[in-house]
C-alpha cells in the first residue's frame, strides 16, 4: 500500500479543496471548504454554472439588493457543498462569513440560514458541518447550534485554550491549523525548515489530541493546513486529517511505511492537568500566546478579504 492508503487505515482523510475532480481521484471520506477555496474554484469554467444558479435563485427569492447578495453568497457555498456531497460519502464543511467572527447571534442566524438552504435542497443537516472561527464568540455560537442539531467545525484554531473551550461546549469537530503554526514559528526563529518531529504545529495538534482523549471528550480532532507530508505522517492516528490535493498526491506516490503516532490508549496514560475554561481564562491564555492571537486575527482578515472578492463577482452578476 502507498502512504495514503496506509494513512486511511488509521485516520479519516478529508479533502481540503473545492475541486470536485481531485475528490473523485483521491476518494476522501469528507470534504472541507472555505471562502478562499471557493473563490479560487469560481475561476474555473466548469464551476461557473453553480454561481449562475445561485444568482438566479437570489434574484427570484429577494427584491432588495443587499438581501439578494447575502442569499446569493450563501447559495454559492451551498451549491458547492451539495455537489461535493455527490462525491464524498461523509460530510461537507461550509463556512459562516468571517466578518461575523465576533458576533455570536449573527453567526447563529447565518448558520441557520445555511442549514435551511441545504435542507430545502434535500440535504439533511447531519451531512453538513458549519464552520466558525474559534473566537470566544464563535465558540459560544457553536455551543448553541449544537443544541439544535446543527453540527459545527471550529476553524482557525491555534491553541489549547481554543480547543478546551470548544470541547466544553460540545462542538462536533475542531480543525487545529498545523501549517500556519509552522509558518509563524519558522519566521519567528529565522529558519527555512523545522523537522516534523519538532514542528510546533505538530506538537500543538498532538497536545490537543492527547488532552481530548485523556478526558474522553467526544469532539473530533481534525488536523488541517499542512505544509508537507512529514507533518501529516507525524500525526497519523488523529481522528481526521484534511489534506490538499497536491499533498494527497505526494502521499499516494510515497511507499514508506506509515506508523500510528497518535492513539487513545497512549493519550490516556499521560499525566495531563484538566483546565476549567471560562471567558476570562480564555482571553488571558490567548493574550499570552502571541502566535495564536496573531494567526487567528490574520486568518479572519484573509477569509473576510476573499469573501469580499467573491461578493464583488456576485454583485457584477446581480448588476448591483
Amino acid at each position: 500500500m502507498n502512504a495514503l492508503e496506509q494513512l486511511k487505515k488509521m485516520t479519516t482523510v478529508v479533502a481540503d479543496t473545492s475541486d470536485f475532480e481531485s475528490m473523485k481521484s483521491f476518494k476522501p471520506q469528507d470534504a472541507t471548504t472555505n471562502p478562499s477555496l471557493i473563490l479560487k474554484a469560481t475561476g474555473i469554467s466548469q464551476y461557473r454554472p453553480l454561481i449562475s444558479e445561485a444568482v438566479k435563485y437570489a434574484q427570484n427569492k429577494a427584491d432588495v439588493p443587499d438581501q439578494q447578495l447575502s442569499l446569493a453568497m450563501d447559495k454559492v457555498a451551498v451549491n458547492f457543498g451539495t455537489e461535493i456531497l455527490k462525491i464524498v460519502p461523509g460530510r461537507v464543511s461550509t463556512e459562516v462569513d468571517a466578518r461575523l467572527s465576533f458576533d455570536t447571534e449573527g453567526s447563529i442566524a447565518k448558520a441557520r440560514e445555511i442549514i435551511d438552504l441545504y435542507e430545502i435542497g434535500g440535504i439533511p443537516r447531519s451531512k453538513v458541518l458549519v464552520k466558525l472561527a474559534s473566537t470566544w464568540e464563535g465558540i459560544l455560537a457553536a455551543g448553541e447550534l449544537e443544541k439544535e442539531g446543527i453540527h459545527c467545525n471550529l476553524t482557525l484554531l491555534f491553541s489549547l485554550a481554543q480547543a478546551v473551550a470548544c470541547a466544553q461546549v460540545g462542538v462536533q469537530l475542531i480543525s487545529p491549523f498545523v501549517g500556519r503554526i509552522y509558518d509563524w514559528y519558522k519566521k519567528e526563529r529565522g529558519l527555512d525548515h523545522i523537522e516534523p518531529k519538532d514542528d510546533p504545529g505538530v506538537l500543538s495538534l498532538t497536545e490537543i489530541y492527547n488532552y481530548y482523549k485523556k478526558f474522553a471528550y467526544d469532539t473530533e480532532v481534525m488536523g488541517a493546513s499542512f505544509r508537507n507530508i512529514g507533518e501529516i505522517l507525524e500525526v497519523a492516528g488523529c481522528d481526521l486529517l484534511t489534506i490538499s490535493p497536491h499533498l494527497m498526491k505526494q502521499l499516494e506516490d510515497c511507499s514508506s511505511p506509515v506508523s500510528e503516532k497518535l492513539s487513545v490508549a497512549a493519550a490516556q496514560k499521560k499525566e495531563i492537568k484538566k483546565i476549567e475554561m471560562n471567558e476570562l481564562r480564555f482571553r488571558w491564555m490567548m493574550n499570552e500566546d502571541a502566535m495564536a492571537t496573531e494567526k487567528l486575527a490574520e486568518g479572519i482578515r484573509n477569509f473576510a478579504a476573499d469573501t469580499l472578492k467573491l461578493e464583488n463577482r456576485i454583485k457584477e452578476m446581480l448588476e448591483i
